[in-house]
């Protein structure tokens, strides 16, 4: 497999918001990602955005309907709060973390608790949280490696 661009790892993901630019500063603030680009069109809309974490890219932008490929792209917000992913990052410090993003407004569904899969596997202490557009994060702080 050939290595990826420089800055940009095997996998990332886009994830579309009402309102886009709203949300880049949130994402910032409450969970910790840092701006890398953003384009903007026509009255400030959001056409292309990398937000990193680490080594992580995500995309942001706002949402879009009638696409060329024949798929809409949109919130939570837009569908009634369904999700079909939910995007999950390693952090040092998982409660300082949650902390964090609860202060910001962030809706904890899942307080901070330790995953334990057992001596064979490994243990994480995670929390799940909802941003105000509706989309699924999960926050994790690996404990014990696999065996």
């Amino acid at each position: 497999m050939n290595p990826t661009p420089p800055d940009w790892p095997r996998l990332s993901s886009s994830l579309y918001y009402r309102d886009g630019a709203k949300m880049i500063d949130w994402l910032c603030q409450a969970y910790g990602f840092a701006l890398r680009l953003k384009v903007e069109g026509e009255a400030g809309r959001i056409e292309h955005s990398e937000l990193t974490f680490g080594e992580a890219v995500v995309m942001v932008g706002d949402e879009r309907r009638g696409t060329p490929w024949g798929v809409d792209l949109l919130s939570p917000a837009s569908v009634g709060g369904a999700n079909t992913q939910g995007l999950m990052f390693y952090v040092d410090d998982v409660d300082a973390h949650c902390a964090r993003a609860r202060a910001a407004g962030a809706r904890i569904v899942a307080e901070p608790a330790v995953h334990d899969y057992g001596e064979d596997y490994w243990a994480d202490r995670s929390y799940g949280t909802l941003d105000p557009e509706g989309h699924f994060w999960w926050f994790s702080q690996r404990l014990r490696s696999q065996a």
